[in-house]
């Protein structure tokens, strides 16, 4: 009965979470742009109105040497340190250009980051004050001069109410916290799925640059702004290559990317002033947006609003009720990704017998093979690898006495 109430409890919660995400939608989107509407200088927030096309004034000019910054910690205003060559100009909230932003809309502040400046920000769009992240460095990659691929263009607010931010080579995966105390935490690189058939999350012809959104199922979405679309799961930090976005023209770069309020995905281009796209995530297709006055070169949009991938959350949740209930997870691998080199692989009232556990990488090579006896109750297996195991997706498979496969799962080292 506790289960059963247990688990009553884990669908309304999904309910819940399901109408808070489908409701209460934005119908805006920030947008960084330049003072000019087709000139490419990523130094000014605007804000549109999705459902009329029409853009605000300039909110926020963001190299105006006169406005202060205030360290988020201790609340304090930022002495400004004239450099020689530049002045004051690298202070300046969007000195050396934005190309990333997420839209905190429980904070009501939008975070940032110059393009070659390792240092979190935001704007609290309350007061519109400026705060530095001063006592940690937002990648921990030094000096980013002349090294595109250590440039953070990706970034999004997740339901879970955390920060993720990308570099463009994916080496460098991010993630912040949005509450009172914030911290920044380095998550590693990304993996590519063995699936993506070459198109690597890591290739700068393929994958660089572009903007990310977040689902209602913890993946995050990175678009390239070579129009390709990677899911992203944060937990195993696989990157899927979903394809290229189908219907944009030649020559336009998606830049920035937001989830309107239809479920649909706006697609803004730092390259093509003709006009913005409205991709459908179901075919990955695009169509023009209409908008009354022309549209903005941008490097980057944000608001809150997150993908809906979850049909049917309710049964959703019920189909794992019931499997976590008949005990039918036989065998079970943790943890996942391998941190050190060593992983478990949890045997529960298999049938008795000897079974053997054989790892294989992406291109099918086997790395090593155990021979383990079960005797019928709940048993764990260590699996230690080689210190010189690269880092990776493989394949674990176990087969019974017969050879039989009985079981095969991803497993990420990291």
């Amino acid at each position: 009965m506790r289960k059963n109430l247990h688990y009553a409890f884990l669908a309304s919660g999904a309910i819940l979470l399901t109408n808070i995400l489908t409701q209460a939608q934005d119908r805006f989107a920030y947008v960084i742009t330049d003072i000019q509407q087709t000139s490419a200088s990523w130094t000014s927030l605007r804000k549109l109105n999705l459902q009329t096309g029409v853009y605000s004034d300039v909110l926020l000019n963001g190299v105006d040497v006169k406005q202060a910054a205030f360290d988020a910690t201790t609340k304090k205003q930022i002495e400004a340190g004239a450099d020689a060559r530049y002045g004051n100009y690298m202070q300046t909230a969007f000195s050396t250009g934005v190309a990333a932003i997420a839209y905190d809309k429980k904070n009501n502040r939008l975070y940032f980051t110059p393009m070659f400046i390792d240092q979190l920000r935001y704007v609290d769009l309350k007061t519109m004050k400026l705060y530095y992240v001063t006592d940690q460095a937002f990648t921990n990659l030094g000096n980013m001069h002349n090294d595109e691929g250590k440039i953070v263009t990706r970034m999004v607010i997740a339901p879970d109410g955390n920060g993720y931010a990308i570099t463009n080579d994916a080496n460098t995966f991010i993630r912040f916290s949005t509450g009172k105390k914030l911290n920044i935490e380095q998550l590693g690189s990304l993996v590519d799925d063995p699936a993506n058939t070459g198109i690597s999350i890591h290739n700068r012809c393929s994958s660089w640059g572009g903007d990310m959104i977040a689902d209602d199922a913890g993946n995050l979405y990175a678009f390239s702004a070579h129009n390709n679309v990677f899911r992203i799961n944060t937990e195993t930090k696989v990157a899927t290559w979903l394809g290229p976005v189908q219907g944009l023209p030649q020559g336009f770069t998606i830049n920035g990317a937001v989830v309107n309020d239809e479920g649909k995905l706006l697609a803004g281009s730092q390259a093509y002033a003709q006009s913005w796209f409205v991709i459908d995530p179901k075919t990955w297709t695009a169509s023009e947006y209409k908008t009354p006055n022309g549209v903005y070169l941008t490097s980057d949009l944000a608001n809150s609003n997150v993908l809906i991938t979850r049909k049917n959350t309710t049964t959703e949740i019920t189909t794992i009720s019931k499997r976590e209930l008949s005990g039918t997870d036989k065998i079970q691998l943790y943890p996942n990704p391998v941190g050190n080199n060593q992983f478990n692989v949890l045997f529960s009232k298999l049938s008795a017998g000897n079974y053997t556990i054989e790892l294989t990488n992406v291109e099918g090579k086997q790395v090593m093979t155990q021979k383990v006896s079960i005797g019928g109750e709940e048993q764990t297996q260590t699996i230690n690898l080689n210190k010189n195991t690269a880092k990776g997706i493989y394949l674990v498979k176990v087969t019974d006495f017969n050879s039989k496969a009985v079981f095969t799962q991803k497993l990420v080292v990291q």
